[in-house]
């Protein structure tokens, strides 16, 4: 008797959609993988593109997690430049075509989707106009129009709409390509992830580094003139027109790109969109996973949640693809652990900043220490400003945010506070983990336990 073949097909060719696709053929290589991708760059890092842009990164072709000869070798195929249109559950089939071809059905046994996110742009007048000088940066075709303005000798002056996190990398970017750069933002503070005091010291990084910083302002037009692109922001009831820019890029967040399964009647978030999935990731509809940028996601402390990160990515469809395979395994959740670089300044941040824990329900106690990164005898050191959030009540580890000079190992002494956070431990047991020390890296009592002896101090005086 002869066994007919499964079939796994992958929309998306990212980091969630790959992932899958290498997990599946890791535990059952005799599943049939074909991923479809809409451009001819699979599993690049778009987290990596302003880096290239930077020139840090100096051939583009770098920013691949794996090649493309590795990844065809584990057995998987690859459709490039090929759009689906349409997911027929009933059928097990997708709908397709590639470009300038005519439409193509495929059968499926297993179907995951990781179309990720799409840029969210409503609200500016004028962002949809065609002007070569007018930029988004989610894709790499964003990336090549980008390089091909900047290619220009006539680029002088930039504006980036949004400070978060490719607002801030792009704009130490352009200062490294010589541009005059102006970075807008419509809240009071920028990098709104972490506390506004701290979201001001990386504002402070970036104006020491010249980059003009205009905040409580709310860019409502964009224009394109013969001598540059002009904008319009109000800023309260105050309007003022910002003249001549070379190039304007827009990076004022992303949203799910949930509408394929939308259609095909797969259940979504009424708030924001996104896919609704279990702990294996499966979807509402039969056969069908989902995974990445366009998925509702676990948080172990505030539950559901939309908070779009690679790292994320990865896990779920690592997830995906084990349950595919006939392993099945839950998606653990988040804490929301992130770290962001501007200029010689690292700031990180994990879990839950205060207003964030009173929303949840917790009574938190936020404590501030500035700390040095080793023992302060050897040359070299920096302080670090870590911020800790517990429970009042049950001294439970809620969140930290922490900001400090590259090179102070702010990224994996977030990382401890992420592992601590998501096994449940109080802000007093930091002080019982067995952390390296030596004196050119660290202390015998850590940075981040020094600052947990702080917040317990706090803690006593106002029990």
């Amino acid at each position: 008797m002869v066994t007919k073949t499964k079939v796994l097909l992958v929309i998306g060719g990212s980091d969630a959609g790959i992932s899958a696709a290498l997990r599946v053929k890791e535990l059952k290589p005799e599943i049939e993988v074909n991923v479809f991708l809409e451009d001819e760059f699979p599993n690049l890092s778009i987290c990596g593109l302003p880096y290239a842009i930077s020139g840090d990164v100096a051939d583009w072709h770098d920013l691949a997690h794996r090649k493309l000869a590795e990844l065809t070798a584990t057995g998987i195929h690859f459709f490039m430049n090929t759009t689906v249109d349409k997911i027929n559950p009933g059928q097990h089939e997708i709908l397709l075509h590639a470009r300038k071809g005519e439409t193509q059905t495929c059968h499926y046994d297993f179907l995951l989707v990781a179309t990720g996110a799409k840029p969210r742009l409503s609200g500016i007048t004028g962002i949809n106009q065609v002007d070569s000088r007018i930029h988004v940066m989610h894709t790499m075709a964003d990336y090549f129009a980008i390089e091909k303005s900047l290619s220009s000798p006539d680029q002088h002056k930039a504006a980036i709409i949004g400070a978060g996190y490719i607002g801030i990398e792009m704009a130490e970017a352009l200062r490294k390509r010589q541009l005059e750069v102006t970075l807008f933002q419509r809240s009071s503070e920028i990098l709104a992830t972490v506390d506004a005091n701290l979201g001001h010291i990386v504002q402070e990084k970036l104006t020491e580094n010249q980059v003009r910083v205009i905040t409580n302002t709310a860019i409502k037009k964009i224009q394109s003139t013969a001598a540059g692109v002009s904008l319009t922001g109000q800023k309260a009831t105050e309007i003022t027109h910002y003249d001549d820019f070379d190039l304007v890029l827009i990076v004022t967040g992303v949203q799910p790109n949930s509408q394929l399964l939308a259609d095909a009647g797969a259940q979504l978030n009424p708030n924001n969109h996104a896919v609704a999935v279990d702990e294996f990731m499966h979807t509402t509809l039969p056969d069908i996973w989902a995974a990445g940028d366009l998925v509702q996601t676990y948080h172990q402390l505030l539950g559901m949640t939309y908070l779009p990160l690679g790292t994320t990515a990865h896990k779920q469809g690592r997830v995906a693809g084990s349950v595919i395979a006939g392993y099945p395994r839950p998606f653990k959740g988040i804490v929301g652990t992130q770290v962001l670089k501007a200029f010689d300044l690292i700031v990180a941040r994990t879990g839950l900043l205060d207003r964030e824990a009173v929303e949840a329900g917790f009574s938190p106690l936020s404590v501030t220490s500035n700390v040095d990164d080793h023992k302060a005898y050897f040359p070299g050191a920096h302080k670090i400003k870590i911020r800790i959030t517990g429970d009042r009540r049950t001294g439970q580890l809620l969140g930290a945010q922490l900001i400090g000079h590259f090179g102070s190992e702010v990224a994996k002494r977030n990382d401890v506070f992420a592992t601590a956070i998501a096994n449940k431990l109080t802000v007093s047991q930091i002080s019982d983990l067995d952390l390296s020390y030596s004196p050119p890296v660290g202390s015998p009592w850590d940075a981040i336990q020094i600052a947990a002896q702080n917040w317990e101090k706090a803690s006593l005086e106002q029990a």
